[in-house]
């Protein structure tokens, strides 16, 4: 069983290369996050998991995200984005989402007073 476990934990590093090549060509950082997505990513993967059910527009911002890194890197022979600003897209979706999510929940806690 810890086979299995540790063999899902090293195909999500593998499947993670391209999006950390989508953000930056510097070989330490692409080799320590990888490093790290084979430590652990696994347990953020089910934090993530359980935030999808919590926020509702959480799971268009991933992929909007997602399309915005497969983007980035077909254009990425054309034009070059600077990792400061493909990192400010990716945390103005994720905080655009959970606002809007937050704000979209009702509020229990008005009504039950």
């Amino acid at each position: 069983m810890l086979l299995v476990i540790e063999w899902s934990d090293l195909v999500f590093a593998i499947d993670s290369i391209p999006a950390v090549f989508a953000i930056t060509r510097d070989p330490f950082i692409v080799y320590s996050s990888n490093l790290f997505a084979i430590l652990g990513l696994r347990a953020l993967f089910f934090v993530v998991a359980g935030a999808m059910e919590r926020f509702a527009y959480l799971k268009p911002a991933v992929a909007l995200i997602l399309v915005f890194v497969g983007a980035k890197m077909v254009a990425a022979h054309w034009v070059h984005l600077p990792t400061g600003i493909s990192l400010g897209i990716i945390l103005a979706v994720l905080s655009a989402a959970i606002v809007a999510s937050v704000l979209k929940r009702p509020k229990e806690v008005s009504e039950e007073t």
